[in-house]
């Protein structure tokens, strides 16, 4: 099925029409009302919830390898896991998760 260009445009425009307006019914809406305690403390997950979903597909199935898991990305994640429990500092698991993913693939490509 092809689209022309207005009917392109007119969807993107009703995407963005749509995402506004459920961002607004939450943030716009009640934004300047006091939350319950419950709202707030679930809220704190948010980060952590979210830098785990978009990482788990570019570990488990990475573009680079077709889709099939790898060795060097998987270990990598696990360097990342292990320094950010240990130190309790998302910067430092990131730099050891990327430090460990490039070594790796610099081994690998040396293999």
């Amino acid at each position: 099925m092809s689209y022309s260009a207005l009917q392109i445009w007119g969807i993107i425009g009703a995407l963005a029409i749509g995402t506004f307006l459920i961002r607004f019914s939450f943030l716009g809406l009640i934004g300047n009302r006091d939350m319950p305690p419950i709202v707030l403390r679930l809220l704190r997950y948010t980060p952590v919830a979210v830098l785990p979903g978009l990482v788990a597909p570019l570990v488990l199935w990475p573009a680079a390898t077709g889709g099939q898991p790898d060795a060097v990305r998987l270990i990598a994640a696990a360097v990342a896991l292990a320094v950010g429990l240990w130190t309790k500092q998302v910067i430092w698991a990131i730099l050891a998760g990327f430090g460990a993913l490039y070594t790796g693939l610099a081994v690998a490509q040396l293999l």
